[in-house]
């Protein structure tokens, strides 16, 4: 047993044990719980600055998420931007390279388009060269040909004949020369021209000097000159006096003959350097032409065929006048009787017209049953008169 004052404890009784018991364990707890308070106020006056730091960490936290929204609206703001200037610009230079890109087209076609032309141009170009290199290749052949022949006194001849031949001709019918003529002295001429008296026909004969005019260019000394011009004196005097002899022909021939050189340069040579020769000629009454100058003697031999072939026929053309004069006179006559006829059928027709008015006024009018006025324009019907009473 315990005594506590005038408390008497009995520790040999139970329920005393367990009210000591549970008066220790309140004791305990309520200690406890002293500690426990006492350490919680502790903690709490050491937490409350961490307290204080927490909230500023969470306006600083706050803060910063709120910078961090708006720098996220920035950076959205700023991509967007970014992707509308991106946009814009790859629209912009689509845009440009599309122009380049047309530009560029453009370029190359204009150039592929006169590269092209050029070339063709170039090709019709080697091609006129190439037909050019062919036609002189083709002319050195005839020039070579050509000194074959005229190496030849004979076809040499031949060949002034055909030139004479082809100017005669041109430049006169068919029926006012004759080619190879033979003379009453058996001699044949290159060419007669018929023409009427006076003068009468005119003989052509073609010559060529060829051989003393190729010595006179050919010439490189004063000596070989001297010798090539009297050649060349020699060989035409020689022509000149073969043609007054041979065809100037008294009551034959006209009082002349021409000398057909088939050559402008030798034509040339003689009128420039040896006058004498000409005027030899016009003594002996032969008178040289060149193809030119034939040309126009003929043409003016012409014009006398023409004129004298018109007297010819003075009588038949008067004769054709008076049957055109009759004719005429025919169609005047003609003409006056239709301009008869054309003005009584034009009177004719404006009789019809004056009828076919009236015709359509009476229609309208009986279309309109206009019977009175139909009745006063027609007429009144004279009445026979009553025979006499017997």
């Amino acid at each position: 047993m315990i005594q506590i004052g005038t408390t008497v404890i009995d520790l040999s009784d139970a329920g005393t044990l367990m009210a000591l018991a549970v008066g220790v364990v309140m004791s305990i707890v309520v200690l406890l719980l002293f500690i426990v308070l006492k350490r919680a106020g502790e903690a709490a006056r050491m937490t409350s600055p961490l307290a204080g730091q927490m909230y500023q960490l969470g306006q600083t936290v706050r803060l910063l998420s709120d910078g961090q929204q708006q720098l996220a609206g920035g950076l959205t703001h700023v991509s967007e931007a970014q992707a509308a200037a991106q946009t814009n610009m790859i629209q912009l230079m689509e845009k440009r390279l599309a122009l380049v890109s047309e530009t560029m087209n453009e370029n190359l076609q204009g150039s592929a388009r006169r590269t092209a032309q050029s070339l063709g141009d170039l090709q019709q170009r080697l091609q006129t060269i190439d037909k050019a290199q062919a036609n002189i290749e083709k002319l050195s052949g005839n020039v070579l040909s050509l000194q074959d022949i005229l190496s030849n006194k004979q076809t040499r001849g031949a060949f002034g004949e055909i030139q004479l031949n082809d100017i005669v001709g041109k430049a006169l019918p068919k029926d006012s020369y004759t080619l190879q003529a033979t003379l009453s002295n058996g001699k044949r001429a290159d060419c007669l021209i018929h023409l009427p008296n006076p003068p009468g026909p005119i003989a052509i004969d073609s010559k060529f000097p060829l051989e003393a005019y190729e010595a006179l260019r050919r010439a490189d000394t004063q000596w070989e000159l001297n010798e090539a011009a009297k050649m060349l004196r020699a060989s035409v005097k020689k022509h000149i006096n073969d043609i007054s002899d041979k065809y100037i022909l008294e009551g034959e021939t006209a009082d002349g003959a021409l000398m057909f050189l088939p050559s402008e340069a030798v034509y040339a040579e003689l009128h420039a350097n040896f006058p004498e020769l000409v005027r030899e000629g016009f003594d002996k009454r032969v008178w040289i032409v060149s193809p030119t100058t034939c040309m126009a003697t003929l043409n003016t031999m012409r014009a006398i065929l023409k004129d004298a072939r018109m007297r010819e026929q003075a009588g038949a053309i008067r004769k054709e006048l008076a049957l055109l004069h009759g004719d005429v006179e025919r169609l005047g006559t003609r003409v006056g009787n239709l301009d008869r006829h054309f003005g009584q059928a034009a009177k004719d027709l404006e009789d019809i017209k004056i009828s076919a008015d009236k015709a359509g006024k009476r229609a309208h009018r009986l279309d309109n049953f206009d019977f009175e006025e139909l009745a006063q324009d027609v007429p009144p019907t004279p009445v026979a008169p009553l025979p006499p009473k017997p």
